[in-house]
């Protein structure tokens, strides 16, 4: 027994202590890897030494490996918090030097591009002004604040009920003022170019023809004749006639008349339109509405956003529509633990750890992500504290053998 074996041991202890100890430091630490000591044992390396006489030298820290299981996914309800579950690495840029990181704690810094709380920009794949997201690079990914462009109508889809019971209009002339020169109106909101609203309102007479009724479309003050529209004996729509005197007007020859309005808010004009009556029908009930809608909405200003399982960034705007903003990457690895710790929740690929294996979430071996939610650290308590007892033990059997080292010293030099 000599000091050096006791000494030895001491280091690899107090190593272990201070692996463990940092174990413990960072159980609340998000996306926290625990890590174990490894050690192995040193023996004397001499050509002289026979091999069945080998007496070990100690123990030494041979590596201090990572434990990258998954934490438990904790919802917070903030929509930059972001968990991941599975395997892979949020991808951070600081000035173009690129890090890797578990902890999914972001925020909007004042120029909108996502960091986290040291100010590493997200990368991943931006999308375009119409949300097209475009997966040739990935850059540091910024939530726009601009207003959302209008997009004009070009549909108008009608579903209703004509009744069929109905009497033909006492008035042969048509009139929208009139209400006697039509049996039923409607109308409906489309939207221009610059996103100003143009009432477009719908008229319908009864014919004298069985089964056949006049239909009218347009701005007020400027309703134009369409065409007709055939019901069979069951009800159901079964052809569109445009009217022959109008030139501006055509039909599909099926459902739908194609017209122009002309708005006046400095939009672009003519604005054709398409009205399609496909499932509108004549049944022996009162006229009315099942369904009225169209293709065009106004501008908008993004109202909150979300993040779904394959990292896309959905914006909801203040005028009813969505759109992607962009899409997170993850970033995985062959060896996760060849990864250089940095500290700060990052770490930096290295030879040992291969290249970054960059692609969206939830493909290939890549994990999907949680929005509003966020991992936990991996660090078992209880375990952790159970080894540092056994470490404890450890150091404390390390200094003994110093101990008995020394009082063989002194028996020694007392003969």
């Amino acid at each position: 027994m000599g000091y050096q074996q006791g000494l030895s041991g001491l280091a690899a202890a107090s190593n272990d202590l201070d692996v463990i100890g940092n174990n413990i430091a960072n159980a609340n630490t998000v996306g926290f890897k625990q890590s174990t000591a490894q050690f192995a044992d040193v023996y004397a390396n001499t050509i002289a030494t026979s091999v069945g006489n080998q007496i070990g030298l100690g123990a030494s820290l041979q590596t201090v490996q990572q434990d990258f299981a998954q934490g438990t996914i904790n919802t917070t309800g903030q929509a930059l918090n972001v968990a991941i579950n599975g395997n892979g690495f949020f991808q951070m840029s600081n000035n173009g030097t690129v890090t890797y990181s578990r902890n999914g704690v972001f925020q909007l810094n004042k120029n909108g591009f996502i960091t986290d709380a040291s100010g590493n920009d997200l990368m991943g794949y931006a999308a375009s002004s119409t949300g097209v997201i475009n997966t040739a690079q990935t850059v540091p990914l910024q939530v726009p604040t601009t207003n959302i462009a209008p997009v004009a109508t070009k549909n108008i889809t009608a579903q209703l009920n004509l009744n069929a019971q109905a009497t033909t209009p006492t008035t042969t002339t048509f009139s929208e003022t009139d209400s006697s020169s039509y049996t039923y109106s409607t109308s409906v909101t489309a939207y221009d170019t610059l996103g100003g609203t143009q009432t477009v309102n719908m008229y319908f007479a009864k014919d004298a023809t069985s089964g056949q009724w006049t239909v009218y479309a347009g701005q007020a003050g400027s309703v134009e004749k369409l065409g007709t529209a055939q019901f069979s004996s069951s009800g159901a729509l079964q052809s569109i006639t445009p009217d022959p005197t109008n030139t501006t007007v055509s039909s599909n020859g099926t459902t739908s008349f194609t017209f122009s309005i002309n708005p006046t808010d400095g939009s672009t004009t003519p604005q054709s339109l398409t009205l399609d009556l496909a499932g509108t029908t004549q049944y022996g009930s009162a006229n009315g509405v099942n369904n009225l809608a169209q293709d065009g909405y106004a501008s908008g200003t993004l109202s909150n956003f979300s993040i779904g399982a394959d990292g896309t960034i959905t914006g909801n705007y203040s005028n009813g529509q969505t759109m992607a903003l962009g899409q997170i990457v993850l970033a995985n690895f062959n060896n996760p633990n060849g990864l250089l710790n940095l500290g700060g929740n990052q770490f930096q690929q290295t030879a040992a750890s291969g290249v970054a294996q960059v692609s969206t979430p939830g493909s290939t071996n890549h994990g999907t992500l949680t929005g509003g939610a966020l991992e936990a650290s991996n660090v078992d308590l209880t375990n952790q504290l159970v080894d540092l007892i056994t470490a404890q033990r450890n150091y404390q059997a390390n200094a003994q053998t110093i101990k008995t080292q020394q009082t063989v010293d002194q028996t020694l030099l007392q003969m």
